[in-house]
């Protein structure tokens, strides 16, 4: 009898122990990240470190799955209109998309705006910064701002040295198809192409169709344009942070606890994403260093005269948030 007792009671803890594994796994709350990069980019990488924090510190009420290389949404943008309905729960993308609801977005992208990283990293983690991340939330846009991440500087690299804003005088200059962009290459005395994708970039420069284009260390390493055109100018044009985005709709019924675990541990993967960039431009630097490129870094008063330039393209494009570039600019005194 007492046998039996014991063999019972095994049996009950057995179905006990069943039921509250199952009733745990069933009140887990699985959560959807899209990431266009692949799998060990910067970003990529900050996107795991995420998940990893928000399940370690919820203790495992909710799981993230990060879904990279484009494999949920191929485009930035469709990943911005899921969230917004709720169909996905979190996306890195780049700030450019979010502006179509935080208009004042666009004053942290302006040309030669930053005097270097750490004066754009001052800008976006004090109020300035900050503020335009709550507002993408405050304007009922169904998209939470969580942090920014680094993407890192574009500057120019040709098929001859860029020394000064003389130098890139008829230099036909590859961009995307950004009207402000396009717009920074003529007040340099340069002509802008568009409609060239980044994988022709390096036929373009060896047939002649364009004497250079612009980009960050990686992309520059990583498409070989660096044997094409040998000059990089490190005249960092445009910093334009990444943004990881949450989506009211889908986080509805997430508890304010766990909401506030999540912004918190989003704001501690930042640092850890600007280390990886790092990383990620000092390992593609090495190559083009080592493949003979000629790297320029500008004296200050070239710098000062390439921003002089931007006056009318200010003017043109930032007039309406004359007020952020102004205090942004103030920022940069001491930071030169």
């Amino acid at each position: 009898m007492k046998r039996l007792t014991v063999m019972l009671f095994v049996v009950l803890l057995v179905v006990s122990f069943g039921l509250s594994a199952q009733a745990a796994a069933e009140k887990q709350i699985v959560l959807k990240l899209s990431e266009v990069h692949a799998e060990g980019y910067p970003t990529t990488m900050a996107d795991h470190e995420f998940a990893r924090l928000v399940e370690e510190r919820t203790n495992g009420r909710i799981k993230v799955e990060v879904y990279s290389g484009g494999t949920l949404y191929g485009e930035e943008t469709a990943a911005v209109e899921a969230l917004q309905v709720g169909d996905l729960a979190f996306a890195r993308v780049s700030t450019s998309p979010v502006s179509s609801y935080v208009k004042a977005l666009d004053a942290i992208q302006m040309p030669y705006l930053y005097n270097n990283s750490e004066h754009m990293w001052a800008v976006l983690n004090g109020p300035v910064g900050q503020k335009l991340l709550e507002d993408v939330e405050k304007v009922n846009s169904g998209l939470i701002g969580l942090c920014y991440y680094d993407a890192g500087a574009r500057s120019f690299y040709t098929t001859r040295p860029v020394r000064s804003v003389a130098d890139l005088a008829g230099l036909k200059i590859r961009l995307q198809n950004n009207q402000m962009m396009v717009r920074m290459v003529e007040l340099l005395g340069g002509t802008p192409v568009t409609g060239i994708g980044p994988n022709d970039v390096y036929s373009a420069i060896t047939q002649g169709v364009i004497d250079g284009a612009e980009n960050n260390w990686p992309t520059y390493q990583n498409m070989g344009d660096y044997e094409a055109a040998k000059f990089y100018t490190l005249d960092t044009h445009t910093r334009v942070p990444e943004i990881l985005l949450g989506s009211v709709a889908a986080l509805k019924n997430v508890s304010a606890e766990d909401m506030a675990i999540i912004r918190k541990a989003a704001k501690d993967t930042q640092e850890f994403e600007i280390a990886a960039w790092a990383q990620k431009e000092k390992e593609a630097e090495a190559i083009v260093r080592a493949a003979g490129t000629t790297v320029i870094d500008l004296t200050p008063q070239a710098f000062a005269e390439f921003q002089t330039r931007m006056a009318p393209l200010y003017q043109e494009f930032g007039s309406e948030w004359a007020s952020i570039i102004a205090e942004i600019q103030e920022i940069g005194k001491a930071y030169r």
